[in-house]
């Protein structure tokens, strides 16, 4: 017999607090709050206080973009998050560098300020250590290899600075990697040879391959390169809406070959495809992908604050348990396997990232060297010494 919403409820909650030195339950997804900040109040975290009912705070209540605090992301039972350092495509030959060492910037000052509640980690440890102590474990992840600048030295420092994964693009083609959107003849459909190296040094470094936002042709390439499991942060099946940000199930075949995993976007417009969705669409595209790639290969990604249409019934972070309990309440979820969607399988993930760091270390790989040479875009400006 199916249980009902309410008691599944309890029971997601009651095993989250049960297992949460194990991550149980707590969902570890991706979020743009770091952008808002900048947006709203330039990175000034001394006018922005995230323990706050944002809801009730000019600008952030009146912005459909706007889904994250502390009471929010407690109430959620949120116990990991990827932040974001997210640079808009407008930036690429210009300051993306620049930017999106700011918003590592952001990220990194917030969880200092809310020590008592964030705890910034870079690896598995860190993050059970997190779990353990009671508070959600911050992680970075650069969102765009435009902020790259074409440098794997660039890549180097955003690793030392502690970012722990790279979307390869946004929603514009580099020199080395196609995206989702259109296609510029001039730029790669999928890798190009520097491409691929962004993936290797990726690998050696143990820094995670995130795959959302990349054209098909990127997502085949990198999933042949990578030997480590690659991410997709936040992107829903495309059997469902065909939408280029979603991922068709040869892609999702080769994921669970790979070990990596597929984490859902909740924006309406890759869940419905349109400006409406609702809770159980996104339960449909998690099925799906499950069906597809396996159990352990599918997660949470939602896209919180990086998004101003919501499916109904999963308007904030807060909602994370409804969510659960509606899986649960089919009858086709247990709670072991909702561990794995909330966070167990994206932790498989990072330890296996991990060990390959670990394994080439010991064989002695070395780091890479290679420059993208001549077909790097000059910047739009003279102020750029050229070497």
């Amino acid at each position: 017999m199916k249980a009902n919403f309410r008691s599944s409820r309890h029971n997601v909650k009651a095993a989250a607090n049960k297992g949460k030195e194990n991550s149980s339950m707590e969902s570890l997804v991706h979020n743009d709050l770091p952008w808002n900040i900048r947006k709203f109040v330039h990175n000034q975290l001394g006018r922005f206080n995230f323990s706050d009912d944002l809801t009730q705070i000019d600008p952030w209540s009146k912005s459909n973009w706007s889904h994250t605090d502390l009471p929010r992301l407690k109430a959620g039972m949120v116990g990991a998050q990827f932040w974001s350092a997210y640079v808009p495509c407008g930036a690429q030959h210009m300051d993306a560098v620049q930017i999106a060492m700011e918003q590592i910037d952001v990220i990194k000052r917030m969880t200092q300020i809310y020590s008592n509640d964030l705890q910034f980690v870079t690896t598995v440890a860190g993050l059970k250590e997190a779990h353990k102590s009671g508070r959600i474990a911050s992680l970075i992840g650069v969102e765009g290899g435009h902020s790259l600048g074409s440098s794997l030295g660039v890549l180097r420092m955003f690793h030392g600075l502690g970012a722990r994964y790279l979307t390869l693009t946004h929603t514009c083609n580099t020199p080395w990697a196609g995206c989702c959107v259109g296609n510029d003849t001039t730029e790669p459909e999928g890798l190009s040879h520097f491409g691929r190296l962004v993936v290797r040094e990726l690998n050696r470094l143990g820094m995670l391959v995130d795959l959302s936002h990349t054209s098909f042709r990127t997502m085949e390439h990198a999933l042949n390169v990578s030997t480590a499991p690659v991410i997709f942060s936040h992107s829903s099946a495309y059997a469902i809406c065909n939408s280029n940000r979603n991922v068709p199930d040869y892609i999702l075949k080769l994921v669970a070959l790979n070990g990596g995993i597929v984490m859902v976007n909740f924006y309406t417009y890759f869940i419905s495809c349109n400006q409406t969705a609702t809770m159980g669409d996104v339960i449909a595209h998690i099925n799906h992908i499950r069906k597809v790639a396996g159990e352990d290969h599918v997660g949470i990604g939602a896209g919180y604050d990086g998004i101003n249409t919501t499916p109904d019934g999963l308007e904030d972070v807060s909602k994370y348990p409804e969510l659960l309990a509606a899986l649960l309440a089919t009858g086709d979820w247990s709670e072991e396997q909702l561990k794995k969607l909330a966070g167990l399988n994206m932790i498989r993930v990072m330890t296996r990232a991990e060990q390959v760091k670990d394994n080439w270390e010991g064989e002695g790989v070395t780091v890479v060297e290679e420059l993208l040479a001549a077909s790097v875009p000059k910047p739009p400006s003279d102020c750029v010494y050229d070497t």
